[in-house]
């Protein structure tokens, strides 16, 4: 048999450093905590503080200085700047060893923590965790590190689960919480409840009435940078998303809906809207309105409209999306005559007059005589206000009664869960019970175009109701217009024109019929 000597290795394996040599480790202590709150804060302070000491006093260690993240959870390492930073030193070489106090402080993601583990023992850079006296560089470390961050990993889970639900019985409370750093017009008062802040209040009404008056939101957003009006998050460039959100969000009138969007993973904070998967809770009355419901639910119809017309976005001026051609039924656009001149005149014509193969016959409006008209159309109106506002409650009171489509959407759905109940008793019998095929498939095939009849049903009930609601929402703005409007305004008032007119439509002979939105047409003449 061969004599076999053995050499003993003279140089550490990870940093080729002689293991007889006297080096000191490059050691940087890394401190987290997940909250902004003052008792975290004292905790965050202490562990600086106490790295710090107990680096420069171990003789072996070299203090290279103390990496920390405030107010970020561990689940994740994407958005943890201090972490992040730590890492890529060590990987250069600034870093020998890591010291923190426990494994579910670097990190609560299995998956992360060894990742990250691996990465930096290939370097030859260790990790201590206090709390439970681990090397990474130890032979066992990296199977305690996978117990160790797979147990902190479920408690990160179990706590994203006792959030979750301690968020979702305040909503089912009616409690409502918002983030107030940016959300514009409120703040959190003394009681802990949305209180109105007059300043930001009044920018939210300028943004209703400017919609109203017929600007988009793109305009409006330019609007408010020329002003040098500052966003709800205190930036200086408004962008036409933010305006929409403000025209469209409930809690301007008072009401809250909770629940719009859910965490769709604790590991990642992956946020996802809405669509169904997860209760929703709708508050009325939950606290001040900034803007009246009437003026906003006459707002998300003037929305509505603008979506339907297509015109959502490039529509400008009082008139717009509001004037149909009689001849081709496209709408009219404003132009400009004589900009430069004392002569200047806005008109209004077809925007298709000179498109088709042959030229609508419509003439042309100027801007004044169409606010003319609609006051001359409005004194007609205002002749027969009483008779009108008493039809509008009538329409109104039949429109808002749907208790016989509730009642009807109640038994559908009853019969949807017997037919449901009823396919699943069929295939489970078919599975533990030798059955004719062919009965099992007639049975079968008769259930599913059963529960689709069914289905179509609700989804017509559901527009029906869809339906009633619009339209009491528009006779519910006009008549609130209306009883408002004891006497003719002595001027054109463009919310009022949008808030009472649906359309006007322009004829070749010189008539123009407004459309108002109760139903009334009043013929006038150019």
């Amino acid at each position: 048999m061969a004599n076999v000597t053995v050499i003993p290795a003279t140089r550490n394996f990870h940093t080729g450093i002689r293991k007889d040599a006297v080096v000191q480790k490059k050691t940087a202590g890394y401190a987290r905590v997940s909250t902004d709150s003052e008792e975290q804060q004292t905790s965050y302070e202490a562990q600086v503080d106490y790295y710090t000491n107990y680096i420069k006093n171990n003789p072996e260690w070299e203090f290279v200085g103390v990496y920390t993240d405030e107010g970020i959870s561990a689940t994740g390492t994407k958005h943890r700047d201090g972490f992040n930073q730590m890492i890529q030193d060590a990987l250069d070489g600034k870093i020998d060893l890591i010291v923190t106090k426990s494994v579910s402080r670097f990190a609560r993601n299995t998956v992360d923590s060894l990742t990250t583990v691996r990465k930096l023992k290939e370097k030859g850079v260790e990790v201590y965790f206090q709390k439970e006296n681990i090397y990474t560089l130890d032979s066992k470390g990296e199977l305690l590190i996978t117990i160790m961050s797979s147990l902190a990993q479920e408690e990160s889970r179990s706590i994203s689960e006792n959030v979750t639900w301690g968020q979702r019985k305040r909503f089912a409370d009616g409690k409502v919480s918002i983030a107030y750093s940016s959300f514009l017009g409120y703040q959190k008062g003394e009681d802990g409840q949305m209180e109105i802040v007059p300043e930001e209040a009044e920018i939210v009404r300028l943004i209703y009435r400017m919609f109203m008056q017929g600007k988009t939101p793109y305009a409006i957003a330019k609007y408010l940078m020329e002003k040098k009006i500052p966003t709800p998050t205190g930036k200086q460039r408004w962008q036409h998303r933010t305006i929409e959100n403000i025209l469209t969000n409930e809690k301007y009138k008072g009401d809250a809906r909770l629940q719009k969007c859910y965490t769709v993973d604790f590991l990642s904070k992956k946020r996802k809207v809405n669509e169904g998967e997860v209760p929703q809770y709708y508050v009325e009355g939950s606290h001040d309105a900034i803007i009246a419901p009437v003026e906003w639910q006459m707002v998300q119809l003037e929305m509505e409209r603008r979506r339907n017309m297509g015109r959502s976005h490039n529509c400008c001026g009082p008139f717009s999306a509001k004037l149909k051609c009689g001849d081709c039924g496209e709408f009219f656009g404003s132009k400009v005559w004589h900009s430069n001149s004392k002569y200047k005149r806005t008109i209004w014509q077809c925007n298709a007059k000179f498109k088709g193969e042959s030229k609508c016959t419509t003439p042309h409006l100027y801007e004044q005589r169409i606010q003319e008209l609609f006051l001359e159309a409005l004194g007609r109106l205002l002749e027969n206000r009483e008779t009108i506002i008493d039809d509008c409650r009538a329409v109104m009171d039949v429109l808002g009664d749907c208790s016989s489509i509730e009642k009807e959407l109640e038994t559908v759905s009853g019969e949807m869960e017997v037919v449901t109940g009823l396919i699943q008793k069929l295939v489970v019998e078919n599975a533990t019970r030798k059955l004719d095929q062919n009965d099992y498939r007639r049975k079968y095939e008769g259930y599913v175009n059963k529960y689709a009849a069914l289905e179509s049903r609700m989804d017509s009930l559901k527009k029906d109701r869809e339906s009633r609601e619009i339209k009491f929402g528009i006779f519910s703005g006009f008549l609130f217009e209306l009883s408002e409007l004891e006497e003719l305004p002595l001027e054109f008032d463009v919310k009022l024109f949008h808030s009472l007119v649906d359309y006007a439509t322009v004829y070749h002979d010189g008539r123009i019929v407004f459309q108002f939105r109760n139903g009334t047409e009043i013929e006038t003449i150019i």
